[in-house]
């Protein structure tokens, strides 16, 4: 599986009805630490093994989103299980603390 972009046409399926956890990075592509995480990110998705399922959302092109976890600070990454937050943190983090986040 790849890295999900999610928008607010897929948002429903992808991240509220999905019956494994979500990470979600919002992010932009003007952000520095976003670019830095981005490699992370991927890296955290390939050990995923259809235990969770990452997703993508740039907040430029989908501040609806951005608005309705309350996105103040970018890169912000949120662990969505069973429709909820179950964790949330945001800056650049190690492969280690993102799994952690899932966990």
């Amino acid at each position: 599986m790849a890295v999900i972009t999610i928008t607010k046409d897929n948002f429903q399926k992808e991240v509220l009805e999905s019956n494994v956890p979500v990470l979600l990075d919002f992010w932009a592509t003007w952000c520095g630490p976003c670019r830095m995480i981005a490699p992370v990110v991927e890296e955290v998705e390939e050990s995923a093994n259809g235990a969770f399922k990452v997703g993508k959302v740039n907040v430029d092109d989908e501040p609806e989103l951005a608005q309705s976890f309350r996105i103040a600070v970018i890169p912000t990454l949120v662990v969505v299980k069973d429709g909820k937050i179950a964790n949330q943190t945001t800056g650049v983090q190690s492969k280690e603390a993102i799994l952690s986040l899932l966990s």
